[in-house]
Formats: structure tokens, sequence, C-alpha cells
């Protein structure tokens, strides 16, 4: 028996960005794009919608990739359905991984009718509940606790352990005894990043007292974890 044919048609949740269990009851995630495209269409529409309008040039463009802002390109649009009213969504997503702890945010929001030409109510606009759909990403795909602000500005661990920012500049500790170890790792290098550290993860071996092969793979086991983003090819750190 031969390996079945590869579907002729992109699955939009392939990336693990968006997953049909984020989304509150009502709303649906269908697997193709519209279109039943072969590929995500998600630069097109930036270019389109003017996204990197301000990113105009080469050098602009890399220079954002090497920035420590959070980014505005290399969004990801992704197609909902609204089962009772059939309204047609797409939302962009954007990862901020200069957060503290880093998270996905809703960027961009184009509605559609289901039949063209019908028109788009306020009470429509209304049921797309935005900060829901936020939340169930990232508590997916990020197993740390999100931030929360208690006196001092500290960061709540999973193990009830509190930080603060200044905290994340001193060494880590053993990761086999240092309680969310991992989650610490992610912390610092997101602090570092979003500071404007080119090579994050050579900071974090100086920081630590180690190999920079070793705190790469620290930082490896977090994004395995879920608590930092994929690297980003041709990027330090």
């Amino acid at each position: 028996m031969g390996l079945p044919k590869p579907s002729p048609w992109a699955n939009q949740s392939q990336d693990g960005l968006l997953d049909a269990t984020d989304l509150p009851d009502g709303w649906h995630l269908p697997n193709r794009f519209p279109g039943e495209r072969s590929d995500d269409a998600s630069a097109q529409l930036d270019e389109l919608l003017g996204y990197n309008d301000w990113v105009n040039t080469e050098d602009q463009s890399q220079g954002q990739k090497a920035s420590d802002q959070n980014e505005a390109i290399d969004g990801r649009w992704r197609y909902l359905e609204h089962e009772a009213t059939r309204t047609r969504v797409m939302i962009r997503l954007q990862r901020q991984p200069f957060a503290v702890p880093e998270e996905v945010r809703i960027t961009g929001v184009i509605y559609l009718p289901w039949r063209p030409g019908d028109p788009i109510t306020s009470q429509l606009l209304r049921e797309l509940p935005t900060a829901r759909i936020e939340a169930a990403i990232n508590k997916r795909l990020f197993a740390m606790k999100r931030t929360e602000t208690i006196t001092g500005g500290k960061i709540v661990l999973p193990s009830g352990r509190k930080v603060s920012e200044r905290d994340l500049l001193n060494p880590l500790g053993d990761p086999k005894k240092t309680p969310d170890f991992y989650e610490l790792v992610a912390l610092q290098h997101g602090h570092l990043s979003r500071k404007g550290d080119k090579n994050p993860s050579a900071t974090m071996a100086e920081i630590n007292g180690v190999a920079l092969s070793t705190a790469q793979g620290w930082i490896t086991k977090a994004r395995d974890r879920g608590l930092l983003p994929p690297g980003r090819r041709g990027r330090a750190g």
C-alpha cells in the first residue's frame, strides 16, 4: 500500500500558533485557508493591508528583526467562522517575544459576512472574544503563569516563587536544583532581548558562568517547553 497523498491545501493550524481548542464555544477553526490555498497568505495580506509600509527597505526590515522591540512584521493571519451567524473572520496573531513573559497578541481583524454583500452589524463585531482567544493561546503555548503585578512589580512563577526583573540579571543556579529553572531561562532571555542585547545567549553564558553551548542548550530546552518562541534563522541568541 502506498503512502497517502499530501493534502493539496495548507493546514492553517499546522504550526500550532492557533488551535481549535483556543476558540470559545460558537467559533470554528477550519483546517483549510480560504480558497483552499496551498500556502499561508499572511505575508501577502500584510503587504496588501500596509502592515509593512514603515519597513519599506531591506535595511529597515533587517533592523526591525534585530531590534529589541516587539515585531510588527511576520504576523500570521488565521481564518475563523462563527457557527451561528456564519460570519467569517480573519485575525492576525503576532508573537511578542520581548514581553515578560512572552505572549501572543491579536494585532488585526478582518470581518466578512457569510454571503458577500450582507452587512456587518455592531453585534457581530462584539461577538469576537479577542481577549479570551489571546488568553487561551498564551496558556497553551507558554506553560508559565502570566505576569502578576504585586508589590514591587514582581513576577509569580509556577512554584509560587516571586522574582523581580532585576533578579533576572543574577545567575540562575543549577538546573537540577532550582525550581522553575527553565521559566527563569525564558525570562532572563526575554529580559536581555527587550533591553536590546543582540546576542542574549552569550550574555546569559557570561552571567551564569557557563559555556556558550550550555546556555544555548538551556534556551533550546526552554523553547521545547513552549516558554520561548522558535529561534529565527540567521539571528544570534
